[in-house]
C-alpha cells in the first residue's frame, strides 16, 4: 500500500513502543543458559572423544569405541529433537522469539550442565 494512501486512511503510522529493557534481560538470560548449555556439551564431548582416544590407544578395537561414542552422540541428537519438537510446538510458536530462546534454553540448561559439573569434581 502507499504510504501517502496509508495516511489518508489511517492517520500517521505510529509504531508500538517497545520494552527494550524487559527484551534484554530476556536475551541476556537467554544467552547465559544457553552458554552454559553449550560449554556443557562441549565439555561432555572432550571427555568422550579423550576416554576413546586413549582407550584406542591402549588397544581398545573399533567396536568398542563405537560403543563408547555412538550412545553419546544419538542422546545428543534426540535432545536436540526433543527441544526442536517443543519449540515449534503450536502454542510455543506464538511467543515472542527471545521468549521461545529463554524457554528452550531453560529446558536444555539442567541436563548438561548438571553432568559436567559431576564429571568435573569427579576428574578433578
Amino acid at each position: 500500500m502507499n504510504p501517502e494512501t496509508y495516511a489518508t486512511l489511517y492517520g500517521p503510522a505510529r509504531p508500538a513502543p517497545r520494552n527494550s529493557r524487559g527484551e534484554t534481560a530476556v536475551g541476556l538470560l537467554a544467552a547465559v543458559l544457553w552458554l552454559l548449555t553449550l560449554a556443557s556439551l562441549g565439555w561432555l564431548t572432550f571427555l568422550v572423544g579423550m576416554v576413546t582416544l586413549w582407550g584406542l590407544a591402549d588397544g581398545m578395537s573399533w567396536g568398542e569405541a563405537r560403543s563408547l561414542v555412538l550412545p553419546y552422540a544419538l542422546t545428543v541428537v534426540g535432545g536436540a529433537a526433543a527441544l526442536l519438537a517443543v519449540a515449534f510446538a503450536p502454542r510455543v510458536r506464538r511467543l515472542a522469539p527471545l521468549t521461545r530462546l529463554l524457554l528452550t534454553g531453560a529446558l536444555a540448561f539442567p541436563a548438561p550442565t548438571g553432568l559436567a559439573l559431576w564429571t568435573w569434581f569427579q576428574v578433578g
